[in-house]
């Protein structure tokens, strides 16, 4: 029997070290025929982390793993499992595998097949670090390694020599402002906004430790912690913590990296916006809002400010970029866009468990759940549509259709399982929050029902254009190469019967029972709800007219594909503001250069010639100085009357 610690340690060293024999490989015998088949090693990697993954969700117990580590500081590798952390770990190690599967007939071609694959699997590593860590350490850790995997992955076609890779019309400005992006700036731009996300992160976990002495998420007394720091310390110090999920999560006004991100290989997006890297910051906030306990805390000082924050921060991001959605031509940036309004309704759910409780939170996640699935499905497609048609704009009819029968169907099953439309799988998750937002009325008011009304109705459109625009009423494409394909397509068909496992779990109440003994109805049993019906209607009458309507050709459309020229503050604005900064503080530098450097030596160095002059030795000439200053402090005091 394989004690704990050896499981775990092999759950995330198996996939890194699986990796390394082909990034060797490629390092000494880059595109060598034998080196090309060593990619095999890294899914057996993954395949050895969902076996792991799955045999702690069936056969452990939920509790905390402590194995120690800084035992005198109170540090140690600690890890948690519970209802989250299993689902989630099984979550992100399936779906690796499953794209890894994918990508050995994706990426067969490839020139940096080493560090595709090394990258690739510290992803998952990293990932599955975060979601069963309950020490911050151990988190921030999984989390940088994510960021560092995030950044060579984007970035990977780094040559920019392909204009697959690119996003946006290569060439094309909108006045001072380019609007594409090429595949080393997209993984630039990721770093870096991560980065800048991180940076107050690590500092809020630095005072946690120094305030609490601990960094064990389940040990924390949160409630305690708050009312200590008082009202504007729990706002800064949680913010400061949450800056790093917002980041990860593309939350506005950090959105701009996920829609470059698109330059990587579609396997990279489909990873990284169904389980991993954008997902990180959802589960972390659903993780972390579990232990604190926010219904508890009415009366502490700064919860409810920061939960409320956080509600309307995630329905406004879902509202945009479901708009921006609706406007994109781009495969993956249309699916990109529509992973970070999914990100906004799971932030703003979750946030609903101040006022409802942890029912809250275990909707968030059923949702984060059956979006993984789809939202791979979708990545995949589009990937398998990318690789045939040489083409990254949505282009494709009837034709197209027929001889991609796999994934046609794929599409359709996974835009109605996403797009909420009764009786599929999203429809009784969407029911739910219906029901949480529609108790936040008496809290908040009625925006936020309306606002996920709204997100719901323009979610199902955008779902429904990507798949007309591909497959029904898209143009025909310019090239067409099937070389028959059989991973591809056997992965995206096997992500997508998971949609189906879930609505079966749904509607027979298996799996669920957790979240009724916390304190949830059944989903099923507020998806035959009027108001909910009501909503599923309207969702279905948006993806039909955008089925036959799936252009949107006017002033409005190019406003929402261009993303509400939001690149304009990372590519246009800040810069300008830094290089502002950055000459008046080379300005300072040069002001004070020259005080410090010239003008200070150079008046001590004529002040010491003028003492040194003075200091002759000569007898007589002191007495005539001492008479001077007598003389003139005489008439002084003659002159002020003394």
């Amino acid at each position: 029997m394989i004690d704990v610690a050896t499981l775990l340690f092999l759950l995330f060293a198996t996939p890194v070290a699986c990796s390394l024999p082909i990034a060797f490989a490629w390092v000494y015998r880059p595109g060598a025929d034998w080196a090309r088949k060593l990619p095999i090693l890294s899914v057996f990697g993954l395949f050895v982390s969902l076996c792991i993954a799955i045999y702690i969700l069936l056969y452990f117990p939920d509790g905390v793993f402590e194995y120690p580590w800084l035992p005198d500081y109170n540090i140690n590798f600690v890890f948690v499992f519970d209802y989250l952390s299993k689902y989630m770990g099984a979550l992100t190690a399936f779906i690796a595998f499953l794209i890894g599967v994918y990508g050995l007939e994706y990426m067969k071609h490839d020139y940096r097949l080493g560090w595709y694959w090394f990258f690739f699997n510290m992803f998952t590593a990293s990932m599955l670090l975060v979601v069963y860590s309950d020490n911050l350490l151990m988190l921030l850790i999984g989390w940088e390694g994510l960021g560092l995997a995030s950044w060579g992955l984007i970035g990977h076609w780094f040559r920019d020599d392909d204009e697959l890779a690119y996003v946006g019309v290569i060439g094309r400005k909108v006045g001072p402002l380019k609007m594409f992006w090429s595949p080393s700036f997209g993984g630039w731009r990721a770093i870096s906004t991560i980065r800048f996300g991180d940076m107050p992160m690590f500092f809020a976990i630095a005072a946690i430790y120094a305030l609490t002495g601990t960094l064990n998420i389940s040990e924390i007394d949160w409630g305690h912690l708050f009312h200590h720091i008082g009202l504007v310390g729990t706002l800064i110090l949680m913010i400061a913590f949450l800056m790093g999920p917002f980041t990860k999560s593309a939350q506005l006004p950090f959105s701009e990296w996920l829609m470059t991100a698109m330059t990587g290989p579609t396997t990279v997006s489909a990873l990284l916006h169904s389980a991993t890297m954008v997902a990180a910051g959802t589960y972390l906030f659903m993780r972390l809002s579990l232990y604190i306990e926010p219904w508890k805390l009415h009366h502490t000082p700064g919860v409810e400010q920061l939960y409320f924050f956080v509600l309307f921060l995630g329905l406004i991001s879902a509202l945009y970029g479901a708009s921006v959605a609706l406007g994109c031509r781009e495969r993956k940036v249309l699916l990109a866009a529509s992973t970070m309004s999914s990100l906004g309704l799971m932030f703003a759910c979750a946030a609903a468990s101040f006022w409802l409780g942890k029912i809250a939170i275990y909707v968030a996640f059923w949702y984060l759940i059956t979006h993984a699935f789809a939202k791979a499905t979708l990545f995949l497609v589009a990937g398998h549509l990318i690789h045939a048609t040489h083409d990254r704009f949505c282009c494709g009819n009837l034709e197209l259709a027929k001889k991609m029968k796999v994934a046609f169907l794929a599409t359709i099953f996974a835009t109605l399982c996403l797009s909420g439309i009764p009786p599929f799988t999203a429809y009784w998750v969407k029911s739910a929050m219906d029901y949480v937002m529609h108790h936040l009325m008496h809290e908040v008011g009625g925006a936020p029902l309306y606002l996920l009304i709204a997100v719901s109705v323009i979610y199902s459109a955008f779902l429904a254009k990507f798949l007309s625009l591909n497959f029904i009423k898209g143009d025909k494409p310019k090239h067409l190469h099937l070389h028959g394909e059989i991973l591809m397509p056997l992965a995206y068909a096997v992500m997508v019967s998971m949609l189906a496992l879930l609505l079966y779990a749904i509607l027979t109440g298996r799996e669920v029972e957790e979240l009724v003994r916390n304190g949830l109805e059944m989903f099923v049993e507020k998806g035959f709800e009027k108001t909910s019906l009501a909503v599923g209607l309207a969702v279905l009458i948006s993806y039909a007219i955008t089925l036959a309507i799936p252009k949107l050709e006017s002033p409005i459309g190019r406003f929402l594909g261009d993303r509400m020229y939001m690149p304009a503050l990372n590519d246009y604005i800040v810069p300008k503001i830094g290089w502002a900064i950055a000459k008046a503080v080379d300005w300072c530098n040069k002001v004070i250069d020259v005080f410090c450097h010239q003008a200070i030596p150079e008046l001590i160095s004529t002040y010491s010639l003028g003492v040194r002059a003075i200091q002759s030795g000569s007898l007589r000439r002191y007495v005539k100085i001492a008479l001077g200053f007598v003389m003139v402090a005489l008439i002084f005091a003659s002159l002020v009357g003394w």
